[in-house]
Parts: structure tokens; sequence; C-alpha cells
């Protein structure tokens, strides 16, 4: 058995916020699926929302969140979280976190460059260039792995949360997990005081998703397995522009390209967005996704384009230089031409219900980052909230943590492997995946029918059946406890989805296209 004071489940920006606010005086063990830089945080490419420049204000940030948030952003968490944006910030600088200068003094922050974003009224975006989230974990990460009190786990998978309900003591207290070491193909038994999860969302759900492959719901499944609430499962944030080519795997294309300019058009060169709403390219995500899966339904295309190229080509070249050169590789001059693009599934709004320090129900057990559900994000997500969101509450996390009392440890049986044999077909498994994938895509996807989510409700219980007997009979993989987790989730986000008998943010059913007068978040409880 290994023991900790915190075991942290998950190694993006929220993991290793908590860890760095927490070594210098417990002892961290950090969790992560594959390397120590391969979450979801990394791929953040737009920047950080925070309220830096004079001419900015707390309210205007507040009033920006909850319009996005169509009604369902909780007050008091978007207030916690914006007025706590300039300290997350400050400490990401103090950190040595390389953000983009600019010494104009027009549009910045101690130098720093700020840009704007869809759906927000003001130039309040901090960056590092159009490869933020790489730039930020790059930094702390090396923080992170040179902490002498911080035990990196790289290439291990959380099976299980190890509860009082699980050990059968009538208590309601997380002591840690079951981790499987995907290298040495066994369970370990990890204990902790307090136990962190940082997961990151539930992309692979869906079969085009901006997302890497390790988000797979790992972090909302063990939580709902152990007794957590979760909320909102229903609102999944489809990215409007994912680089639509067969080999681009996942490339987002920032929401900074449309804040800088960008116009979207049809094939034939039409701009299509004022005829959807009046803010057009800078209408927030859930608006232009659906007018991009409108145009393309309706004219039969496979993508439309994104073009910036009607700006300097220095001016592209210096704001996006790692979308230019990604394109360029694929044989795409973004300087000349347009980008193909398509929505994606991108951001999973919901998830474990928590407080402003990250508590969940279950005692000793946290959630912060994109596994949980604080309020801020209401029914969509505004630009760029994410990241600001995964310091504030995992700093007040980590405070909380260190303020709590220690409390006894029962007594943790070992991962008992002596009633299972080998698989005999792992080929269930990548079909199993597979099939998941489609028709959360086709049935539960940007455009919802209630005839469309009862479907992927019964295929969800007869894999969940599948899935169940496999899981009791045979040595438990990554594959296998990815795709456990990941039908969990989409049960979830369908039941959600059944419940909103309305047309809010992320969610549009046909059967309900209107907006209920009063509404309020789908909160499920084990």
């Amino acid at each position: 058995m290994r023991q900790f004071d915190v075991l942290i489940i998950g190694s993006g920006l929220g993991g290793m916020t908590i860890a760095l606010h927490l070594a210098d005086k417990l002892k961290v063990g950090l969790v992560t699926k594959r390397a120590l830089r391969d979450g979801g945080s990394g791929w953040a490419q737009g920047g950080i929302a925070a309220v830096l420049d004079d001419q900015d204000s707390i309210e205007l940030h507040i009033k920006d969140t909850l319009v996005a948030g169509a009604g369902l952003c909780d007050p008091e968490s978007t207030r916690f979280i914006v007025e706590h944006s300039k300290e997350a910030i400050d400490w990401l600088i103090t950190m040595g976190v390389p953000f983009t200068r600019d010494e104009s003094g027009e549009t910045n922050y101690h130098g720093y460059h700020l840009t704007r974003e869809g759906g927000h009224s003001h130039r309040r975006i901090i960056h590092a260039a159009d490869a933020t989230g790489a730039a930020v974990i790059d930094t702390l990460a090396t923080k992170v792995a040179a902490h002498p009190n911080i035990a990196v786990l790289e290439n291990h998978i959380a099976l299980d949360l190890i509860t009082d309900a699980k050990l059968g003591n009538g208590g309601k207290r997380c002591h840690g997990a079951y981790i499987y070491d995907i290298a040495a193909d066994r369970v370990e038994t990890v204990l902790a005081q307090h136990t962190v999860l940082a997961t990151g969302g539930a992309g692979k759900v869906y079969l085009y998703t901006t997302n890497p492959d390790v988000a797979t719901g790992d972090g909302i499944a063990m939580g709902w397995r152990a007794g957590c609430k979760v909320a909102n499962m229903e609102f999944i944030q489809f990215h409007p522009t994912c680089l639509y080519h067969p080999h681009a795997k996942s490339f987002l294309i920032t929401e900074a390209v449309r804040g800088e300019g960008g116009i979207l058009r049809l094939p034939d060169g039409t701009r299509f967005m004022p005829d959807h709403d009046e803010r057009a390219e800078l209408a927030p995500r859930d608006v232009v996704a659906r007018a991009i899966d409108f145009e393309m339904k309706k004219g039969g295309y496979d993508c439309v384009y994104l073009d910036i190229s009607y700006k300097p080509s220095k001016f592209v070249k210096e704001h996006f230089p790692n979308i230019y050169q990604r394109c360029l590789e694929l044989g795409i001059d973004i300087t000349k031409q347009p980008i193909p693009v398509v929505p994606a599934a991108h951001y999973t709004c919901g998830g474990l219900v928590v407080d402003h320090a990250g508590r969940t129900e279950v005692d000793g057990l946290y959630g912060v980052g994109e596994v949980s559900y604080t309020g801020l994000h209401g029914a969509n997500r505004l630009a760029s909230n994410s990241l600001l969101e995964c310091m504030v509450i995992g700093k007040a996390a980590a405070e909380d943590i260190l303020a709590a009392r220690p409390h006894p440890q029962p007594q943790i049986p070992e991962w008992d492997e002596s009633r299972v044999t080998d698989p005999d077909e792992e080929v269930v498994i990548a079909h199993n995946w597979d099939e998941l994938r489609r028709f959360m895509w086709d049935y539960v996807g940007i455009v919802r029918t209630n005839k469309r989510l009862e479907r992927a409700q019964h295929r969800i219980e007869l894999l969940q059946h599948e899935i169940d007997d496999y899981y009791s009979n045979f040595r438990v993989s990554n594959d296998l406890i990815e795709l456990r987790n990941l039908v969990t989730t989409a049960e979830l986000i369908v039941r959600s989805a059944l419940a909103r008998k309305e047309s809010r943010g992320l969610h549009y059913s046909r059967d309900y296209p209107g907006i209920l007068t009063e509404s309020k978040p789908t909160v499920l409880a084990p």
C-alpha cells in the first residue's frame, strides 16, 4: 500500500494547482493516466479570462458569464471565482508563465497582451500566443516534477474510490483509491487523508471531440459510484471550430481567431453568422455551433470555413503561430486561404456537485476543474473561464485541506483478483467503445429529440449489462476502466437531457424548442 496526505487524481491545471499549494506542508501523490503533461489543460489555446484592465470590471465579467450561462449560473459561485481572477493570474506570473507581451499600453496588463473572445464585452483574455494551456502546464509541470513532496505516478489510472460505503463502515468518507498501474498490470491500494478528483471532462464519449484521449469521464463516474450528486450533465459544449481534416485528429481552432476578426463562410464564400445572431462570429459558442450545424445540414456540406486570411500575414503568424504551423503541415496556408472547420464536443459544463472549496458530499473527497459542477458555467461556459475555475477552486480546496484535522484511517483491504481470469475476447471492449461514441454523436449531439435520447438510453442499458459482466469476470485493463466510466457518464448525460423539458444554452431539443420562465439546474442523486 502507498499512503499520502493528499491523493490527487489528474494532472491538469486543477491537479497541479492544488499540488503546488499543498506540497510545502503535505505529502502529495499525483496520479496521471499518461505522462505528467498529457492532461486536457495543455490543449487549451485561447487563454484565461480575468479582470485585469482598468477599463474592465468584476461586474462586467460576471454579467458576461451570466449571459452566456443562459440563466443557470450560480451567482455566488460566479462572483467568488471572478473576484479571485486577478489573484490567480498573478500567481501564474510569479510561477513564470510566459504570457504574450504587448508594450503598446492600449490593451494590456503590466505589459501583457489581452485579447477578446466570443461572449466577452471586454478584452480580458491573457494568453501565451495561441498555446496558453501548453505554456501554463509546461511551467507548472517543471515545478511539480522538481518538488520533493510530490510523487508523480505516471501511467496509472484510478479504478475506484475507497469509501466507507464500499467498506461497509456506515460512514461517508473517502480514504483513497484503488489505482491500476498500467505498465505493471496490477492494482495498487493508495490511501490518503484527502482525495481530489481533477480528471477533466468526458469528451471521448463522443465520436468527434477536441479533447485528448484521456478525457473519458473517469472522475465523474467514480464520484457518482461513491455517492456524489451530479448536476447539469446535459450541457455538453460543442466547440464551433475544430479543424476538418482526415489527419488533424481533434485539432482545435481557438475562439481567439474569431475574436481577432475571423469570419465564418460557406463553401461558396458567403458569410452566414449575421443571419443567425446580431453578435455574428462573436456570439457564444452554443449559438455559433448550432448555426454551423444548421448550415451544414441545410446545404449538405462536410464543413464550413473560418477566414482570417484578409488580415496581414505578419498579424496572423504572430497571433496564431501554432495554428498557422499545424495547418501549413496539412497543406493549408491560413494567411492565404480559409480554414475548414466543424463543431466537436469540447467541454463538460456539468459534473460532480461541489462548493466553493471544491468539497463534494463525500467527506474527504474534492472535485476541481471540468470534473466538477460549481455553478460557474450554467447552461453554457463562457470562453476561457475554465482554466480560471481550475485555479481559483484549486487554491480554495488546498486551503480547506490545510485547515482540516486528521482523521483515523480504517483497515483497508487490498484489491481482490482471486475470482477473475484473463479476458478471452478484448474485441468486445473495442466494439462497445466504438458503438457508444457513434450513437452518442448521432442521438445526443448538438440537436436532440426525445426519440433520439430514448434510443441512446436503451443502447446504454444494453452496454452496461455487457460491461458489468465483463468487469465482474475478467481482470481489469486501461481500456475496460475507461469504457466502464464512459458508459456511466453517457447514462448521466442522457438522463439529464431527458429531464430538461426546454431548449436552453447548450441543450437544444426539437421537442421543447422554447425556454421555460423558471428553470433550475438538473441534479441527479445516486
